[in-house]
């Protein structure tokens, strides 16, 4: 059972409140540069509520725009808004704002249970407050059963919740999350992605980054496409795909008889062609990738053909961000 998280203690009313109806996050032409080098060049984003993925292959800037945000650098130049408000002018947005590092060393000494109750106590919480607040988000990400156990015998997965526990405890309404399942194995990422919607569907603004395209598909359809410090794209994760329908395909289908459903395939009006890379592979090439993954399960069925699986091997991010910038 997910506990009431939007029941909080006194401690964590803040005097400083959000304006209401405005985007938890707005970036206006806003720029980061070292030198003659630019981190972020021209930004312009505006997102409120639910979860964002942040997607972008190493040195995209990711990390650039998360540091801008938590207020670690300062933007070069261009107007950064937090609820509405300048935080380099006024800091108190900070007050909402919770935030998962994708590198952190932790206090392994420490129980999970003390570890968010220090941190409970630093937002200004009495030790009664603090330790309700620990009990309630370690149930909120599933660690309540092992919150007196040292976090240096954690595994990965449960550290990174830990590291989510312990960015809940003042009660944020933007949330941002580096990386957050980076290193940890499948059952643990259904888990940590699991606790990310939810946050989404309490209405919180979630903001999570990755470098792999289907662990934030599985999230949310909402992102932000980072390319060389630049938005290449954003918005609907289905209005990016149906861009990518124009430009070359391939689809990977392990059958033992690949001979046979190429000739079935073939007469589709969206192949152009297909190959035969081994006797037991039939590879699929075509414009119309949507379009095609809509009549093959008819194509099999009809034609009783045997498949074992379905890929497609340049449906990765590296591979969209070639197709978006004209690079393949």
């Amino acid at each position: 059972m997910i506990p009431d998280f939007n029941q909080v203690g006194q401690a964590q009313q803040q005097s400083w409140q959000p304006e209401q109806n405005v985007p938890a996050v707005v970036f206006n032409n806003v720029n980061k540069n070292y030198g003659r080098i630019y981190a972020l060049s021209g930004i312009n984003l505006a997102i409120s509520g639910g979860v964002t993925g942040v997607l972008g292959l190493n040195g995209a800037g990711k990390s650039t725009l998360f540091n801008i945000l938590i207020g670690k650098i300062k933007p070069t130049s261009g107007d950064v808004r937090l609820f509405g408000t300048n935080p380099w002018k006024n800091p108190s947005p900070y007050s909402k704002v919770g935030f998962v590092p994708e590198h952190e060393k932790m206090h392994d000494w420490m129980t999970a249970f003390d570890f968010l109750v220090t941190f409970a106590r630093i937002h200004g919480m009495t030790r009664a407050e603090a330790e309700i607040e620990a009990n309630r988000v370690l149930e909120f990400v599933n660690l309540a059963d092992v919150a007196h156990k040292e976090i240096g015998k954690f595994s990965k997965g449960m550290r990174q919740r830990v590291k989510i526990a312990h960015a809940l405890v003042n009660d944020p309404q933007l949330i941002i999350l580096d990386e957050p399942l980076q290193g940890c194995d499948p059952l643990a990422r259904t888990t940590i992605m699991n606790v990310i919607r939810e946050l989404g569907r309490m209405g919180r603004t979630v903001l999570v980054s990755s470098h792999i395209l289907h662990e934030i598909e599985r999230i949310t359809e909402q992102i932000v496409l980072l390319h060389k410090g630049q938005i290449l794209a954003i918005g609907n994760m289905h209005a990016i795909r149906e861009k990518l329908d124009s430009v070359p395909h391939k689809i990977s289908i392990g059958c033992p008889n690949p001979k046979s459903l190429a000739k079935d395939v073939i007469q589709l009006d969206g192949v152009y062609g297909v190959t035969l890379p081994n006797k037991d592979s039939l590879e699929i090439h075509t414009h119309h990738f949507g379009l095609i993954h809509d009549q093959l399960p008819s194509v099999i069925v009809n034609g009783k053909h045997v498949v074992h699986t379905i890929d497609n091997p340049d449906d990765d991010l590296e591979s969209v961000i070639g197709y978006l910038t004209g690079g393949f």
